[in-house]
């Protein structure tokens, strides 16, 4: 698999990683995290960017403690996910790895489109065109009222995934901007039914049970539109 390209700064930056326990600081392996990446793009695709419009979804970019956390709960089986049982265990996935892949991931950048070049200029690479075209990542809208959408998720949602959507790095809050809305549905379906635990400092907490399923399309319509 071709190796992927990452903005350096961004790389430098991830190297830049504590253990899971804060114990100490250890340098993440970005070539092994690149390896581990071989055996994950069968299902997110080679630069992470998820597959089959949100049956697997995206993990480039997602903050880096985020991707530790549930690639721990993944292997501790406190999230469940059948998918991913035989690739998190101990042996396969040992906490270097886990954050070897997660740093790897989070240095990730998909651009929304292609920038604009002349093919007939000359040294013009058609291969590393194609390349980057299959980095552009562009979600389409979702159906509902965005107007109503960025009013509910400004009030109920910004303070912790961010203005942006872009998630909080230090708070380990995952990234809206850019996700697949069916698999966003799915998950607020697993919170609701208490499958997953949306806010682990307030694990009681039924936050999105407190919208109608209107209010929750509206939202997500509008989270559609945070990567435009």
């Amino acid at each position: 698999m071709p190796r992927t390209s990452v903005p350096r700064l961004i790389v430098l930056l991830a190297f830049a990683v504590l253990t899971q326990a804060g114990a100490h600081a250890r340098e993440a392996d970005l070539d092994n995290g690149e390896e581990i990446n071989e055996v994950c793009a069968g299902c997110h695709g080679g630069f992470g960017e998820g597959g089959k419009q949100g049956q697997y979804p995206r993990l480039a970019g997602q903050p880096y403690r985020f991707l530790v956390d549930q690639l721990v709960l993944f292997r501790e089986r406190k999230r469940p996910n059948l998918a991913m049982v035989e690739y998190v265990d101990d042996r396969q996935m040992p906490d270097p790895d886990i954050q070897d892949i997660a740093a790897y991931l989070t240095a990730i950048d998909l651009p929304t489109r292609l920038e604009a070049v002349d093919e007939n200029a000359p040294g013009f690479d058609a291969f590393a065109r194609l390349q980057e075209a299959k980095r552009v990542l562009q979600i389409p809208r979702a159906e509902g009222d965005i107007g109503i959408g960025e009013k509910l998720y400004r009030r109920e949602c910004a303070s912790c995934h961010g203005r942006d959507g872009r998630g909080d790095s230090a708070g380990g809050v995952p990234l809206l901007a850019g996700q697949y809305t069916n698999y966003l549905w799915r998950q607020v379906r697993k919170y609701t039914d208490k499958v997953r635990i949306h806010d682990p400092d307030a694990p009681d907490d039924n936050l999105l049970g407190a919208f109608s399923h209107d209010e929750l399309r509206d939202i997500l319509a509008y989270v559609s539109t945070l990567d435009d």
